[in-house]
């Protein structure tokens, strides 16, 4: 896979941020051209890494929105994103949040991380509470109201539901996680080898971190020589990508680390005051559609491919909605539920499970999860707070 960039050697990430108008082939732009991934046309190359305070370490490629809080040696891995209103994100000192993961905590919902706790591959955060020497495995969801204690194992893909609370040497797993055992010693040795062979914690400290992404314009590549169709009041974070045959409707938000990719047959239509969220992958197969309607809220960590999806619907963090599936106005998908190939949900249904299954009915129209943005949360960014 390619890059696109300027012949004059724009950084891969300040690609193209101009105004892009409904019904527009994006007159003006840039010529497009591909190039190696992290390479720009000038042959440098970004750093992986930037030191922000001593040891607390960012990679280049992760995003910071709002204002967090990170201990010494916390490390931020390529991919990750924390989205933190008004402080409500704490990373303890030398805990790592790894490739892909999403971190999320409001007002309403924080976070709060204790030291040496390490998060694998493609985690969710969403306002929940952890201890100390915690090891988290790939994938796994973490919802609001959830709470670990220190050394809590989680097994890789567990799911911990709102408000479930898992004691210290807990050893957890499964979607609603389930606690198997207490940490045995061989469980307690083995951390001992990934913490480096010490248990030992640092001093708690707290640095503000402030490092915020534009939401000025995701890259926009070609595909056939079609080029993303961009309403002018949609919002996309400068490390949104969007590809080929997509259009976007007006005020909807996409996240930072989205991939939207419309490179096949079918084309990909967003509707208007619709939400994507953070490092939410949306593609198609070459004998399908995608198409979101209305008001439609997509959460972090989610996968959607090919499907159809009804107004004012909300997917919850880390669900998949497959190809040839079509879901109602008005229906809510479950944290890390699986809609297999091909479902038929009607209106206002509530879906949960793998392979995904009706389990109530929803009444009314779903509330907006404290997990979404507010469009006032965008304020700061639009106005031109500064690029990562």
């Amino acid at each position: 896979m390619g890059i696109c960039h300027e012949e004059s050697g724009v950084h891969a990430d300040r690609l193209w941020t101009g105004p892009v108008r409904a019904g527009s082939r994006v007159a003006g732009a840039p010529p497009i051209q591909c190039g190696r991934i992290g390479t720009a046309a000038s042959g440098t190359i970004p750093k992986i890494m930037d030191a922000v305070s001593g040891s607390l370490q960012i990679a280049a490629s992760a995003a910071v929105l709002g204002s967090a809080r990170m201990g010494e040696g916390a490390l931020l891995a390529q991919g990750a994103v924390v989205r933190s209103s008004a402080g409500a994100v704490e990373i303890g000192a030398g805990s790592a949040v790894l490739e892909n993961s999403v971190v999320i905590g409001t007002a309403s919902m924080p976070v709060s991380i204790g030291r040496r706790t390490v998060f694998g591959h493609r985690c969710l955060v969403i306002g929940a509470a952890l201890g100390d020497l915690c090891e988290i495995g790939n994938a796994s969801v973490l919802m609001p109201g959830a709470r670990l204690g220190s050394r809590v194992f989680l097994g890789e893909g567990t799911l911990v539901p709102p408000g479930m609370m898992l004691p210290d040497d807990a050893v957890a797993v499964g979607r609603p996680a389930r606690v198997i055992r207490h940490a045995s010693d061989d469980d307690l040795a083995r951390l001992i080898v990934l913490r480096g062979g010490d248990l030992s914690l640092p001093p708690p400290t707290l640095t503000n971190v402030t490092r915020e992404e534009s939401s000025a314009m995701g890259q926009l590549y070609a595909y056939r020589d079609i080029l993303p169709t961009i309403d002018e009041s949609a919002v996309l974070f400068t490390s949104a990508e969007i590809t080929g045959d997509v259009v976007i409707g007006a005020r909807t938000i996409i996240g930072a680390g989205v991939k939207i990719i419309g490179d096949s047959h079918g084309p990909v239509r967003i509707g208007a005051d619709v939400q994507i969220l953070e490092n939410t992958v949306l593609h198609l197969l070459p004998d399908n559609d995608l198409v979101l309607d209305d008001g439609v809220i997509i959460g972090p960590g989610a996968m959607i491919h090919g499907c159809r999806i009804g107004a004012g619907s909300v997917v919850e963090p880390g669900a998949i909605v497959c190809d040839g599936s079509e879901l109602g106005a008005g229906c809510i998908v479950r944290a890390g539920a699986v809609v297999k190939q091909r479902s038929r949900f009607a209106s206002g249904t509530d879906v949960d499970g793998f392979p995904a299954a009706e389990v109530g009915r929803v009444t009314g129209a779903p509330p907006v999860p404290a997990w979404a943005w507010a469009h006032g949360d965008l304020r700061e960014l639009r106005a031109g707070g500064p690029d990562r």
